[in-house]
């Protein structure tokens, strides 16, 4: 693979236990059962990409099932990280939760923290998965993923692609798929994938690998021409989309969708949320709305999450050792 410049990546160690502390679903140290108050939900990005739209119909859902307010708050920057660190940092008390997307594994391959995310953030339920999805301008004369790398070989460095920010997974995501196609183009940072369309939609910029939930909505109304899925196959619900691996072979990438706790919550809390999220995604109203938006519905427990995104961690650290990356 080609060099990218792009500074340097510190490896953490992972550990993914929540404290067992407590043997009831009570708040940490108040002997009242959570919730008891409103809970805050953190989403690491700015309104309008797939995190916030996964995060607020299963907060709304928790607010009907238990009482309480989930309280979507959205705190954007540094590919995640800003909001990574409030979460980590939060008292572990039940009533901070992050709600994010697999731009956690990435960040946390690619920034250098002042924590160790792996350790200090405890993954609890995944809610859904999903692909990426290559989108461009209308104009960009390209309708397929093979017409869009011989587009951009024959003009290297003359593309610009958006990204959700430097050393996150939309970013990551386009420049393992430019490594891989032999193909350089020129990086747009923004905090979010709802600040990005825009400026693809007016031509600002031409090409972005989006998250489906977000991207979705503009390419279905024509504002933005959809050209591959990032997984290694066709998407069920988009099998007329073809993937970018039938031009990329083995390019294969997705996203995640999960809750996370910070390091500490006592045990009980963390297995009546993901018991009550489970509960959620068994609904159909919720079902549908996720499959519409080009998603599959996940659950399950917190082991299966938690390999999840340790795998993609160690996928995403592999892919800045071989492709030799340098997130500045």
């Amino acid at each position: 693979m080609k060099n990218v410049t792009c500074r340097a990546i510190p490896v953490f160690a992972a550990s993914l236990m929540v404290s067992t502390a407590s043997a009831q679903t009570t708040s940490a140290g108040s002997g009242q059962a959570w919730p008891a108050k409103a809970v805050r939900v953190i989403v690491p990005f700015a309104p309008g990409g797939g995190a916030d739209l996964t995060a607020r119909p299963v907060s709304q859902k928790l607010s009907e099932a238990l009482g309480q307010q989930f309280v979507v708050d959205n705190r954007g920057g540094a590919g995640g990280a800003i909001g990574m660190e409030l979460t980590a940092k939060a008292p572990p008390d039940g009533y901070t939760i992050m709600s994010v997307s697999g731009s956690f594994s990435a960040t946390a391959a690619t920034h250098k923290l002042s924590y160790d995310p792996l350790d200090a953030l405890v993954p609890v339920v995944e809610l859904g998965y999903a692909p990426n999805v290559l989108v461009v301008h209308p104009t960009l004369p390209a309708k397929t993923p093979r017409e869009f790398v011989t587009l951009a070989r024959a003009n290297p460095g003359k593309l610009v692609y958006a990204s959700t920010g430097i050393g996150g997974l939309t970013h990551m995501a386009t420049e393992l798929m430019a490594n891989m196609a032999g193909i350089k183009m020129i990086h747009v940072p923004y905090k979010s994938t709802g600040m990005a369309m825009p400026e693809i939609m007016a031509g600002q910029t031409q090409v972005m690998v989006a998250g489906m939930l977000a991207a979705q909505p503009f390419f279905a109304n024509g504002r933005l021409r959809p050209l591959g899925v990032t997984t290694a196959k066709r998407w069920p619900s988009l099998p007329n989309l073809p993937a970018i691996a039938e031009a990329v072979p083995g390019y294969d990438t997705g996203t995640y969708y999960g809750m996370f706790l910070p390091k500490g919550t006592p045990a009980a809390i963390a297995t009546r949320l993901n018991a009550e999220v489970n509960k959620i995604l068994q609904d159909g109203g919720i079902k549908n709305t996720l499959e519409a938006q080009g998603m599959a519905a996940s659950g399950g427990t917190s082991s299966a999450f938690a390999a999840r995104v340790k795998k993609e961690y160690d996928d995403w650290v592999k892919v800045v050792r071989e492709a030799k990356l340098k997130i500045e």
